[in-house]
């Protein structure tokens, strides 16, 4: 019984996944068009952030609580698998349009910021003067930001024109509560499902839990892709890969100082390498097609496989 109400809670919870991002990215994308702010830009902050919303929670709360080592193994997990499965998917999906700042830039930044997180964490510990590092990195990369909102408006779409901002940022709010909730219902299901079906904790945290915290950055980028909104797609995974090392490890090392366990190297080493295959697969045609993404989605598998052995 227990497991066919979990059953229950798990479909319950994907639908839940697939409307809150459809509303969050026809939201987010009305804002866009409305105040002339580029696509990209919205993928970068405000969809990123909000989909970051569970790895947030998970790592500042648990800072917060003393249990601050689940805090990089949280992070660079999801990270791994925002750009090899989720970015993977939606390229098999439809062939994704990548902006030349989007190659120039904001990848080599989320590229060089996984490295400085594993020079900070070489010794083993992220300490509150790294949390200032991090801060001040999400700093200059918000600056970035608004200079690029500021020096490349976008020419106002007619029909966002006719919606009334607060409607806009109704359907962003109440699809980012609806993607953070239906992400909640969705792991609590699973997991029940996988305990009483005998699979182990390891599993469960390698695969459930990590998949979790990253469907919102998933249903979002589909669902962009879908649309027709490829910057808000790839803005969405680069932009919560950014956030999640800046932000969200920043600020939990200000909390509390953040253990980095000798194994994170390696895995830190994979969420880099993973953002090089990234920008080498669309650097020359600033394109992310079918070819590349499966060959992200092999490489998650590698990657998996290793984490089993």
């Amino acid at each position: 019984m227990e497991m066919v109400l979990d059953f229950v809670l798990l479909a319950v919870g994907f639908l839940m996944l697939v409307k809150g991002a459809d509303w969050f990215v026809d939201g987010s994308a009305g804002i866009a068009a409305k105040f002339g702010i580029p696509q990209l830009v919205i993928g970068l902050t405000i969809v990123a952030m909000g989909t970051s919303a569970p790895e947030a929670a998970v790592s500042i709360t648990a800072a917060l609580k003393g249990n601050a080592d689940i805090t990089i193994g949280n992070i660079v997990g999801s990270n791994i698998l925002n750009v090899l499965i989720i970015l993977g998917i939606s390229a098999c999906i439809t062939a994704l349009a990548v902006a030349k700042s989007t190659v120039r830039v904001e990848i080599p930044f989320m590229i060089g910021i996984t490295m400085l997180l594993l020079l900070l964490g070489w010794d083993g510990t992220i300490r509150f003067v790294e949390g200032i590092i991090l801060w001040i990195a999400f700093i200059l990369y918000l600056v970035y930001l608004f200079f690029m909102a500021k020096n490349n408006p976008e020419e106002t779409a007619e029909e966002a024109k006719n919606r009334p901002w607060w409607q806009l940022f109704l359907f962003t709010a109440a699809g980012l509560v609806l993607i953070v909730l239906g992400s909640d219902v969705t792991v609590d299901a699973a997991t029940g499902i996988a305990r009483i079906a005998g699979l182990s904790e390891r599993f469960i945290g390698l695969t459930i839990v990590a998949l979790g915290t990253s469907l919102p950055e998933l249903f979002t980028s589909v669902s962009a892709a879908r649309k027709g909104n490829a910057d808000i797609a790839i803005g969405n995974i680069v932009g919560s890969n950014i956030f999640n090392i800046l932000f969200v490890v920043g600020t939990s090392a200000l909390v509390t100082p953040i253990p980095f366990a000798a194994g994170f190297r390696i895995d830190t080493l994979i969420a880099a390498a993973a953002g090089v295959l990234l920008l080498i697969s669309c650097f020359k045609s600033k394109k992310l097609n079918r070819t590349a993404g499966i060959a992200m989605l092999v490489s998650y598998a590698a990657y998996f496989i290793y984490l089993m052995r």
